[in-house]
């Protein structure tokens, strides 16, 4: 019988090259199947092949599957699984090890070394002594994509299935962030250690980062009290890493996530950095809510989001509470 299927991202950055970590994930376990993964494509096959096991399984049995990576192999493999199953119900996941930061991870239980943790998950899942805990999800729609889902020949927009929703600073961020290299937890701390350091006197560099932008922003349906937004942030997770605590209360219901979202400019949002480290409120203008759909409009049809760590660009965006999973641990 087949306990589980380990997708491994072999694009995740600790995974290309090989080494111990991937060794572990592929190590022979009895009732564990591992499938390596290098586009889109290849990840759609595979959780179709998880499909059509299930599907022909007598006894019904829903095998585990194992996402191996960083924060957007989480989000690809959950979206494509929410794909090869439409709205039936999801084989419990188990997130492993493989990225630079795997923020998602370390929330629900990953620590120490990943190769140690590694094997002891897949150990636990392969004797059946895992233990599934139900968990949040995001859906996030966008209206951007030419490769968009179509039902009943209307284009219905593109759909995914995460953990971390940012725009505003988040985005500009992650596009200083990747123009850097993608470095890791050292060079992300760099840029927020630099964007903090100059808000105070206002430089070119913090502004680029934390200047408000047009953005039309609703949350359960009710508009919020500002038109322009510097941060924005939704999460179904309480830390965003780098000892981030913007959403507190992420995870306290299956049905909603935090949403934060500030329309502060540099010399008012940079200096309430100790706030987030803390988990206390922001100051000033804001929303800050526990909710189930967050909608943005970014004028001229051109604005950026994160997911998960992955950047994408639409016109409009709809945020609203993902399926509940169960997460092995």
């Amino acid at each position: 019988m087949t306990r589980a299927w380990v997708v491994v991202n072999r694009n995740a950055r600790r995974l290309r090259a090989g080494g111990r970590l991937l060794g572990e994930l592929c190590r022979r376990r009895p009732g564990v199947e591992v499938v390596e993964t290098r586009s889109p494509a290849d990840l759609d096959a595979a959780m179709a092949a998880v499909r059509a096991r299930v599907d022909g399984d007598p006894t019904g049995a829903r095998a585990a599957i194992v996402l191996a990576g960083g924060d957007g192999s989480y989000m690809a493999g959950l979206g494509a699984l929410v794909g090869a199953f439409g709205d039936r119900p999801l084989p419990p996941i188990a997130l492993a090890p493989g990225g630079t930061v795997s923020i998602v991870a370390r929330n629900w239980g990953m620590r120490g070394d990943p190769v140690r943790y590694a094997s002891g998950l897949l150990d636990a899942i392969a004797s059946g002594a895992a233990r599934a805990t139900r968990r949040p999800t995001l859906r996030v729609r966008d209206d951007a994509s030419a490769a968009d889902a179509h039902v009943g020949g209307e284009r219905v927009g593109r759909e995914r299935v995460g953990f971390i929703f940012g725009a505003g600073l988040v985005a500009r961020f992650f596009e200083v962030y990747e123009a850097r290299g993608a470095g890791g937890n050292a060079a992300a701390a760099r840029i927020v250690a630099r964007v903090f350091a100059g808000s105070f006197v206002g430089s070119r560099f913090a502004r680029s980062v934390l200047e408000p932008s047009a953005c039309g922003v609703s949350v359960d349906g009710a508009p919020a009290p500002f038109d322009r937004v510097s941060l924005l942030c939704a999460s179904v997770v309480r830390h965003l890493g780098l000892g981030m605590r913007l959403t507190p209360r992420a995870g306290e219901a299956l049905d909603r996530f935090h949403v934060v979202g500030t329309p502060l400019g540099p010399r008012a949002l940079g200096p309430q950095m100790p706030l987030v480290l803390a988990a206390r409120p922001l100051l000033g203008p804001r929303v800050d809510a526990l909710a189930s759909e967050l909608r943005l409009r970014f004028p001229g049809g051109a604005g950026a989001y994160v997911l998960d760590g992955d950047l994408f660009h639409a016109g409009a965006v709809t945020v609203t509470a993902g399926p509940a999973i169960d997460v092995l641990g």
